[in-house]
């Protein structure tokens, strides 16, 4: 795979038509009222057999679907600016597309992913995981999906969905190396899971939590992970098979040639990265994660620009980065960004900052997966516990950052036939 270069609430615009409408355009550029809400409203129309086109580059990526009635009541109820055209203007859209010399193209999405989130909240308090990032954004645009854990996975269910979405999870075993974020009541429920499956450590359970989910990927999955799910996730498949956690969480002591024995073959993203082994006392748990930023901490923002790909050649990465603005506001996590000396030559990155790679995709096997560096994308620096507290989605309804976790939602849409069970 190459690299490549990369209104408001009650405003609806309606074109006036001669006779019958027929399609209903769903615009994603400067003009939308609320972004988010809109891949709300695509999901609902494929959730009910329907098909969406998704216009790539034209007007922000913007959502065409035959005109009913009830989209249009939809847009209005939930405050998404929407279009009224007839079928020949909606013609000379596609006329116009279609032109070789122009960077666009449509893609027709058919069915609704079955969708995933990978998510202790079912089982123990987890007030961590009420920020998440993409949680917040599904139950805003009323998006439905399913809570899952490691017992789901461990008995097999993952089969029953088409996308899995990771967050600030790890995969190590190791409770989040910070025992700020992982309370004692979470530590219990993820023993007691992996006493239930036989295993005596919960960072043997882990892997082999990890390891279904490869093998999903290699089925024809997609996976999408932000922040320490993507950082530890690889790490624990490279780590197969070897102590890489501290007496603290285990009770017995690292393997002194940890580091020597990764196997890089074995994960999806990062290869030749350098494990923090020195000791319980912080939250980092390799040089995958690059936490510097041009704007930190001298009261300055810095922002990661995402690449222009040709949607009529590179389709995939293009529905991936498709937006309104294309320099995102950076954002902190526990993995902020991925250290670009640690990333595979072949994986594909999508969005970049000045000193990390913050967005990347790639394919295993029949599936692919997207990795998201950052917590929160609306999320901002400051004092003790406010890098914690859940965003507020109502007062950042057109968020850049937050639409390329939706592109990946609708992103499995694009396949006409579903995953092989």
């Amino acid at each position: 795979m190459s690299r490549m270069k990369g209104c408001l609430l009650g405003l609806l615009l309606i074109i006036p038509v001669a006779g019958n409408a027929n399609k209903l355009i769903i615009p994603m550029d400067g003009t939308q009222a609320n972004h988010l809400k809109a891949y709300g409203i695509a999901y609902q129309v494929l959730f009910e057999d329907r098909e969406v086109d998704w216009l790539l580059n034209y007007r922000g990526g913007s959502f065409a679907v035959d005109f009913e009635k009830k989209w249009e009541t939809e847009c209005v109820v939930r405050g998404v600016s929407y279009e009224v055209i007839s079928n020949a203007q909606f013609d000379g859209i596609q006329a116009e597309i279609m032109q070789e010399e122009v960077n666009m193209n449509l893609v027709k999405l058919h069915k609704a992913a079955r969708i995933a989130v990978y998510s202790p909240i079912n089982i123990s308090p987890a007030q961590f995981e009420d920020t998440d990032a993409v949680l917040l954004v599904l139950r805003y645009a009323e998006i439905p999906f399913t809570v899952i854990y490691d017992e789901e996975i461990l008995n097999g269910e993952l089969a029953r969905f088409d996308w899995l979405h990771l967050h600030h999870e790890d995969f190590t075993g190791q409770f989040g190396r910070s025992l700020r974020r992982t309370s004692l009541q979470d530590i219990r429920a993820q023993e007691a899971i992996a006493h239930r499956h036989g295993y005596t450590k919960v960072s043997q359970m882990k892997l082999a939590v990890a390891k279904a989910i490869k093998d999903y990927c290699l089925g024809g999955g997609f996976l999408f992970a932000m922040c320490s799910g993507a950082e530890t996730f690889d790490i624990a498949l490279a780590a197969d098979g070897i102590d890489i956690v501290e007496a603290i969480f285990d009770g017995d002591g690292v393997d002194p040639n940890a580091q020597s024995k990764l196997d890089f073959e074995k994960s999806f993203a990062f290869q030749n990265f350098k494990l923090d082994l020195d000791g319980y006392g912080g939250m980092g748990f390799s040089n995958i994660n690059s936490a510097v930023m041009a704007g930190w901490g001298g009261g300055m923002e810095s922002y990661f620009s995402l690449f222009d790909f040709s949607a009529k050649w590179d389709i995939v990465p293009a529905m991936l980065v498709q937006n309104h603005e294309f320099l995102i506001r950076e954002f902190f996590g526990q993995t902020t960004a991925f250290n670009p000396k640690t990333v595979k030559p072949e994986v594909l990155v999508m969005g970049k900052g000045e000193y990390s790679d913050r967005y990347i995709y790639g394919e295993i096997g029949r599936g692919q997966w997207t990795f998201y560096g950052g917590h929160d994308p609306e999320g901002r620096r400051g004092g003790r516990g406010m890098g914690r507290q859940p965003t507020d989605l109502n007062l950042y309804p057109n968020s850049p950052g937050y639409r390329l976790i939706l592109n990946n939602v609708l992103f499995p849409s694009a396949k006409k036939k579903r995953r092989k069970t």
